[in-house]
């Protein structure tokens, strides 16, 4: 398997398509925090037309090495991470799609004003996690009282991590994360490892999506989107917990962004709608290298 070396650890990645100077690849930046790629699998049909498409999991992740010291993780060692990723595959000029917390190393990624960054797309993601939150428990509270009663009962007594709160916590993310019944494969593998492995995601993050006591929970880039300078494509669902007015408050923010919303997908809408959501992001990269070729 190939990996690459970041910090004196091991990073896998995997790359499909061939390699067209006329478009430069497209690197993928999976959830989580704590995530691993096999939920983006449906974005590998974009490797076409010459266009290599490139995943990986993120340090603490997956097939990657897994550090334990709590004092390794921060936003930027994964900001870091990505730069190391593109010297080692001599990634000179990149699209960058991210995903969740994906889309917010992005923008964070972006904010560092990097070369050959041609465009970042920012799916289903928040540029400020007390607005997140805030719109998180605005959802929560249209579930079952009995089962935002199972939530609060839990997140008092700070047993989160009991079975009941978890099961509670799964019908908000079939309501608002993916609403196909079943869920696919790609997705159910991605949960399984967060299960049993979810220590950059309850270290950085917390428990669940609207119960946030990690470090994240004050991260906050939205008097700093105006920075942003690349083309930037963002795409969610109707039924996202990355509600309109999260994303509306990018959209507003960052010059001429582009924004898509996907009527029958909630918070996984190339997974929920992969034709429509690999068509808006191949006509989005597609525009971009072509202008770039006619100057």
């Amino acid at each position: 398997m190939p990996f690459f070396d970041f910090r004196g650890h091991r990073v896998w990645y995997e790359t499909h398509g061939p390699e067209d100077p006329l478009w430069p690849p497209l690197l993928l930046l999976h959830g989580g925090p704590g995530a691993t790629h096999q939920y983006l699998e449906p974005l590998t049909s974009l490797a076409r037309d010459g266009r290599r498409v490139i995943f990986y999991d993120q340090i603490g992740c997956g097939r990657s090495d897994h550090p334990t010291d709590p004092a390794f993780y921060s936003v930027r060692t994964f900001v870091d991470e990505v730069n190391a990723l593109r010297s080692a595959l001599e990634l000179d000029r990149v699209h960058v799609l991210g995903q969740s917390w994906g889309g917010m190393l992005a923008m964070e990624y972006a904010l560092t004003q990097p070369k050959g960054l041609e465009s970042i797309a920012v799916a289903d993601s928040p540029a400020s996690i007390p607005l997140w939150v805030a719109e998180a428990n605005r959802l929560r509270a249209d579930l079952p009282s009995d089962v935002a009663q199972v939530l609060t009962k839990h997140e008092i007594a700070g047993t989160t991590n009991d079975r009941e709160y978890q099961t509670a916590v799964e019908v908000f993310y079939r309501r608002h994360v993916c609403r196909l019944e079943p869920w696919p494969n790609c997705v159910v593998r991605t949960m399984q490892a967060l299960t049993e492995d979810g220590f950059v995601y309850n270290l950085l993050n917390g428990p669940s999506e609207f119960h946030i006591t990690g470090p994240l929970k004050d991260w906050d880039i939205t008097d700093r989107l105006g920075e942003i300078s690349v083309p930037t494509l963002l795409l969610s669902g109707r039924y996202d917990e990355a509600t309109p007015t999260v994303v509306g408050a990018i959209h507003a923010r960052i010059p001429h962004s582009e924004w898509i919303v996907f009527e029958e997908s909630s918070h996984m809408p190339h997974v929920e709608e992969p034709v429509a959501f690999n068509a808006a992001v191949r006509g989005f990269l597609a525009g971009i290298d072509l202008k770039r070729e006619s100057r």
